[in-house]
């Protein structure tokens, strides 16, 4: 049994949760979200707490146990204060435009990058950040790292985009070297 499966999750006043079949539907202040529930996993409702438990003791059960009360966490949550993800963007030249659903990212390459951002993700520029924000975690996580993998920083010189927590391990170039 996962210790995070076994907590049972509160939903706020403002959050309406509905259980249709095998689908749950959290809709609140920020939108509303929608996940299939695995038939491995029961999802129960008593008031203001739902609660995951097994349908089964077989491993698989006991692994999405864990995932779907993370999962259906993050779907509450997503709906009353929504997810923020910052990423940075460093080197001589490399910008972002956002003009309207699309971004524009200048990397160094021979043109322009055109980043169409999917329904449900926003994106703000300053200066050398970009915010992306969102009320479905799993699909922000996803939009981000589309966007770091079109220039992912290197180890020299550190240019790229980068997340704003990650630390880039920067290694010596060819005069760092010791004979």
């Amino acid at each position: 049994m996962s210790r995070l499966g076994k907590r049972p999750i509160s939903i706020p006043k403002d959050v309406e949760v509905k259980l249709e079949g095998d689908l749950l539907r959290v809709k609140g202040p920020k939108g509303e979200l929608r996940r299939r529930v695995h038939p491995k996993v029961q999802v129960d409702m008593d008031g203001d707490k739902i609660s995951v438990s097994v349908a089964d003791g077989s491993r698989e059960s006991r692994s999405l146990h864990g995932l779907f009360a993370v999962l259906i966490n993050n779907m509450v949550t997503g709906v009353t204060k929504g997810f923020e993800r910052v990423l940075e963007i460093s080197g001589v030249g490399y910008r972002a435009v956002v003009n309207g659903r699309t971004a524009v990212f200048n990397l160094g390459y021979s043109r322009p990058i055109d980043f169409e951002l999917p329904d449900g993700v926003d994106a703000k520029i300053e200066k050398s950040k970009i915010i992306l924000t969102g009320i479905d975690k799993e699909l922000l996580g996803m939009t981000a790292s589309k966007i770091r993998n079109l220039r992912r920083p290197e180890p020299y010189k550190g240019k790229g985009i980068k997340y704003a927590e990650e630390m880039i391990r920067r290694k010596a170039g060819k005069t760092g070297a010791v004979k």
